[in-house]
Parts: structure tokens; C-alpha cells; sequence
């Protein structure tokens, strides 16, 4: 179909995974990431233009854009994560004020800000995807209500895009393997756990997630809109 392709947070994990299904189809792709040698690397590996900002800073996203498509056909807002893992533990306001703060710029603030950039850009009958989370639904306290904010959000995007044969949709993982998510902090007996809980009982893979994404993104997708497709073995039934 050659069309061109934009992934945010594309270097690693379910965002490279993506890439690679969309490069595999011979579409043209742009993925984007924070640090730039590692997008660099994931770009000549995939064979993909690299774009390097933060797409949780809005200047940054304003300053990319002329690096960006000029059309596009197809944007997968996959920039995120749990910014819990990343910080000291805390209590208190002040703390909560701060994990709730993270986790919705890198979460939400990523996707409305790439997505409001390139709203005019986007070709009609084109396709917004965005990767949420198990956790919008279970709960793990600012990253799970911020996932389940970009569920809220999708759906006005869905609305405000339908009248140009535009979808956008949601693929909400479980427990995927083999991507930086957990920053080293998960714990044998906890994935144990997890891959309990499915009902395949396995843990998911990032080409789990991106054929569900290469699908929603088909053009045999076209009256799928405003949903959440979830990727998670049956550990939550949607």
C-alpha cells in the first residue's frame, strides 16, 4: 500500500515491533523516540527514518514537525510507560501530585500532542492507533489512571476524526515480554503470576500487540473506531 507511517516510541519493544510489521508491508516509516542513538540504530535496522523529541514536551513535538510526514497515513502513538519505575519511592501530596503528573504527560500528553500536530496532516480514511494498558482497567495507581485518561481521550479523538473516515482505537496489552516496560523490576514470581492469570498461559509478545495495531490500521478496518482491543491472553476480558 506504500503508505506513510509515523511511530512514536519506535526504537524499542512493541513500538519496534510495530515498525518492522509496517516496514514489512512496504510502507514508508518515521519512528520516533527520546534518545536519539538508539532510535538511530532501531531506524537503520528497520530501514525507517528516525525523528528524534520527546513527545510529552509540546515544544518538542512543535519543533519536530517539519521533520515529520507532510502526510500520513497512519500514526501509532506507542511513546510511554510506567514513569513510576523510574522514580524514588515517596508519600504524601507532593508525591502523589508528582507520580499522577509523570505518568499522564508520557501517557496521555504524548499521544493528544502528536496526535493534535499531525491532526491535519492525517489523510482521510486514515488511521489513529495508541497502545493503553491492562492497567486502565486492573489498576496500578498513576500509570493505570492515566491509561485508562487515554481511553477517555480516544474517544472524543474518534468522534472528532470520524466525519473524515479517520478511526482511532486503542490496543491495550497485558503482560508483554522482551521490552524495557519494567526496568528490570519485575520479579520472577510475579510474571509467574501473571502468565498465570491468562488463560493461555503464556506472556504476550511485542508482535502480539503490533498485528492487532497492523490490523486496526488496515483499510478492512475502516468501521472499527473508538474501541480498546485488548492483548492479554484473557487475563481481562473486555
Amino acid at each position: 500500500m506504500n503508505r506513510d507511517v509515523v511511530v512514536t516510541g519506535g526504537s524499542t519493544g512493541i513500538g519496534y515491533a510495530t515498525a518492522a510489521a509496517f516496514a514489512r508491508d512496504g510502507d514508508r516509516v518515521t519512528i520516533t523516540g527520546r534518545r536519539e542513538d538508539v532510535l538511530t540504530e532501531a531506524a537503520t535496522l528497520l530501514g525507517a527514518r528516525a525523528v528524534s523529541f520527546d513527545a510529552s514536551d509540546p515544544e518538542a513535538v512543535e519543533a519536530a514537525c517539519e521533520q515529520l510526514p507532510e502526510r500520513v497515513d497512519v500514526l501509532v502513538n506507542n511513546a510511554g510507560g510506567n514513569t513510576d519505575f523510574l522514580r524514588s519511592d515517596g508519600s504524601g501530596l507532593k508525591a502523589l501530585d508528582a507520580a499522577w503528573t509523570a505518568n499522564i504527560r508520557a501517557n496521555l500528553f504524548s499521544a493528544a500532542f502528536v496526535t493534535s500536530a499531525l491532526g491535519e496532516r492525517l489523510a482521510d480514511r486514515g488511521r489513529v492507533v495508541t497502545i493503553g494498558s491492562i492497567a486502565g482497567h486492573t489498576g496500578a495507581e498513576s500509570y493505570g489512571w492515566a491509561k485508562a485518561a487515554v481511553e477517555v481521550w480516544n474517544t472524543e479523538t474518534a468522534r472528532q476524526f470520524g466525519p473524515r473516515g479517520i478511526t482511532a482505537n486503542i490496543v491495550a496489552p497485558g503482560l508483554i515480554v522482551d521490552t524495557e516496560f519494567f526496568r528490570g523490576k519485575l520479579s520472577a514470581e510475579r510474571q509467574e503470576r501473571l502468565v498465570e492469570s491468562t488463560m493461555t498461559k503464556r506472556a504476550g509478545k511485542p508482535e502480539d500487540v503490533a498485528e492487532v495495531v497492523r490490523f486496526l490500521a488496515s483499510p478492512e478496518a475502516g468501521h472499527v473506531t473508538g474501541q480498546v482491543v485488548h492483548v492479554n491472553g484473557g487475563a481481562y476480558v473486555g
